[in-house]
């Protein structure tokens, strides 16, 4: 065989090699090729897919033979550059070279600096939603009511608000910590604390606070609320353990009051607000729990047995008042006799049996 046949539509291209270097282009049309030791390859590739990619696109680019025909771009390490094709965002170019063929396409191309390490775009939300955007932006989205607190290359740079950011990856060593700005509660529970009496409690307390200052926060401690926790166990053991049993169960608000100027002044260090602070729950031992409720219960009884004498003393004053009152109003004593008759009569039928001498007499007069 003396030769073969090659050919090539309107919307490709020829690359031409021998024995495997790069010689020239085919345009659009039929060749004949002569070659009768089948040392000629070439490959067809279509514009329709504007980027030429070749192993030896060097080679191509050195032979100046996509002048007029393609647009060369050489990306330095430090450099990234955006495609649109045909008005929609394409892909992300890296380092390297890239060729892409004019005419059939329309592409657009936009070289940046990556050491701006931060992206700002005006097209951010069409970029980052490219599945090809991740090989070279690191992308992070802080919601609402969060902050994210960005470091680079271990230093502190910014804080960001809601919203969805990148950096440029292999440029610099990017860390973006998102913190919850909201109010939260934190649940310090289980704590066995020793009064200074010796009485052993279990008790839970309950911190609400929120983030004051997001790089403190940050730069702080490696976990806020964990440090946070301690804090308040730390307080607690001061607060309880320098009072004894009566004191603490009679003084509960001053001892929250005590415990939350203790918990304040540690958490305005870790970059936090304290709201509030109180103690849930107290949980006595068993043995202590029902020595208290008898103790409890004979104070009740006590109190009780107190009322029932004031009142049967109570009682007694007034009946020896009345009694002075009628001695001293012989008219009252009458008075209330009748009324006493008169509730007898009320209730039923009166019978009067009169067997003494004069004792008419005498119920004559009453009456």
């Amino acid at each position: 065989m003396l030769g073969k046949f090659i050919a090539i539509r309107s919307f490709e291209v020829g690359l031409k090699f021998r024995e495997g270097e790069f010689t020239s282009l085919l345009g659009p049309g039929k060749h004949w090729i002569i070659d009768p030791w089948n040392k000629i390859q070439v490959r067809v590739v279509s514009k329709r897919s504007p980027w030429l990619v070749d192993e030896q696109l060097d080679m191509i680019v050195k032979t100046k033979a996509l002048d007029g025909q393609a647009t060369v771009i050489d990306l330095k390490d430090n450099q990234r550059a955006l495609v649109w094709i045909d008005g929609r965002f394409a892909r992300v170019l890296g380092p390297g070279l890239h060729a892409y063929w004019l005419g059939l396409r329309e592409v657009q191309v936009e070289i940046l600096d990556a050491r701006q390490v931060r992206f700002d775009h005006h097209e951010l939300k069409s970029v980052i939603q490219s599945p090809e955007a991740n090989r070279w932006l690191d992308v992070h989205k802080i919601d609402r009511d969060h902050t994210g607190v960005v470091f680079i290359d271990g230093r502190y740079v910014d804080q960001l608000p809601p919203g969805s950011y990148a950096f440029w990856k292999d440029m610099a060593e990017t860390r973006v910590v998102t913190l919850d700005m909201r109010e939260a509660q934190l649940d310090v529970s289980g704590q066995e604390i020793m009064t200074l009496d010796k009485v052993t409690l279990r008790m839970n307390a309950l911190v609400t606070f929120l983030v004051k200052d997001a790089r403190r926060a940050v730069s702080a401690a490696s976990d806020v609320r964990q440090s946070l926790y301690r804090e308040v166990q730390l307080a607690l053991r001061a607060v309880i353990g320098g009072r004894e049993l009566d004191s603490f169960l009679t003084g509960k608000d001053e001892v929250s009051q005590e415990l939350e100027q203790h918990v304040r002044q540690q958490a305005g260090a870790l970059g936090l607000e304290i709201r509030a602070v109180g103690i849930k729950d107290v949980i006595l031992p068993g043995e202590m729990k029902d020595l208290m409720n008898r103790v409890t219960e004979a104070k009740k009884a006590a109190e009780a047995n107190l009322i029932a004498r004031r009142e049967e003393t109570a009682a007694m004053r007034s009946q020896s008042n009345t009694a002075k009152l009628l001695a001293e109003n012989p008219t009252l004593m009458r008075l209330r006799e009748l009324e006493v008759l008169e509730k007898i009569a009320s209730a039923g039928r009166l019978n009067i049996v009169l067997g003494e001498k004069g004792l008419a007499d005498k119920v004559v007069n009453l009456l």
